[in-house]
């Protein structure tokens, strides 16, 4: 079992104190009874950790100490994240869990095997003094009757990393969440299929009358390149409503004015054309965004040191009501 050394260096902590102090800035507070924060985060190969507080140009991995306090003060402001990208190694999973502390609980998948799959888990970190799982873990599958979009050029009838579904309640607001990482592939082409599926999967749960398709949101790295490409429609074209305040914020380090990549999404049901729309007290309230925490620890590190230290995405998140009197 891994310990978590229980006194950082001086200028560990200053760098903590500066984060919280863009944290309060950037990201609205837990409010008792009254709101709840979402988000999802891929998180680069969240795996083994160097057991040492800073790492140099030598170590492998680059991940060390201070990094996953920084990570655990991120995901800290939120109430349930979505976790992409937990490799086989759990050290990093385990020390983040450390950092965040009792009142924070986890559940995660099993690790996808095949190389499509690129040895992943996808996870859920959550806030037990805020939210609770209400009683479903489930990987999503295709049947192998249905009638499908994903053909032996889309994996032989299955997701390359299977969506994972989990059941969450706060305030008596109960809602599920969906959480994936689309095959990249050698080009954009082979990541509809998995992406148009996803879609339908979704809308045909919602509309099934399971009492666990109310509230249905679908959150992580959808690998989508640009607001209005093909995936993007594939994407939306069941309903499925991303954030509005999401639309033009960078989603990686490496974005540019010319290049904005629109990879991580956050997306649910709104009622139009007669999908299943979010039920009360759940409602979304107009404020979602995503965080850059390079201002304040990227230093004197290029983008690609600092993804492998931090990540190479952003988390993004929504938030939501969960007021009893809301509406």
């Amino acid at each position: 079992m891994i310990n978590f050394p229980t006194s950082p260096p001086l200028d560990v902590r200053a760098d903590l104190a500066a984060l919280r102090a863009s944290l309060d800035l950037a990201i609205p507070p837990k409010t008792l009874d009254r709101n709840v924060l979402v988000a999802t985060w891929n998180i680069r190969a969240f795996g083994r950790v160097t057991q040492q507080w800073t790492t140099g140009p030598g170590d492998s991995p680059k991940r060390g100490l201070s990094h996953v306090l920084y990570l655990a003060e991120i995901v800290s402001r939120f109430d349930v994240v979505a976790l992409q990208e937990v490799k086989r190694d759990l050290g990093g999973l385990r020390l983040l869990m450390q950092a965040l502390g009792p009142e924070w609980g986890w559940i995660l998948t099993d690790l996808t095997r095949g190389s499509a799959g690129n040895q992943e888990r996808i996870a859920f970190v959550f806030d037990l003094r805020r939210v609770k799982p209400s009683g479903l873990a489930a990987e999503l599958v295709v049947p192998i009757e249905a009638e499908t979009t994903l053909t032996e050029a889309g994996l032989k009838t299955q997701f390359a990393r299977t969506p994972y579904a989990v059941s969450f309640e706060s305030q008596g607001a109960t809602f599920t969440l969906v959480t994936l990482h689309v095959i990249w592939g050698s080009n954009a082409a082979e990541r509809l299929p998995e992406i148009r599926e996803i879609a339908r999967w979704l809308a045909d749960w919602g509309n099934g009358g399971d009492e666990f398709g109310e509230n249905l949101m679908t959150l992580g790295d959808f690998n989508i390149d640009r607001q209005g490409d093909p995936l993007y429609q594939a994407f939306v074209a069941t309903g499925l409503t991303p954030a509005p305040e999401h639309v033009g914020l960078p989603r990686t380090l490496f974005d540019d004015p010319i290049k904005k990549h629109f990879y991580d999404q956050i997306a649910w049901f709104t009622g139009v054309g007669g999908t299943p729309a979010l039920t009360p007290p759940l409602a979304y309230e107009g404020l979602g965004g995503n965080f850059d925490f390079r201002p304040t620890l990227q230093k004197a590190l290029s983008n690609v040191e600092l993804s492998w230290r931090i990540s190479d995405h952003f988390p993004l998140w929504a938030c939501f009501s969960v007021r009893a009197d809301a509406g």
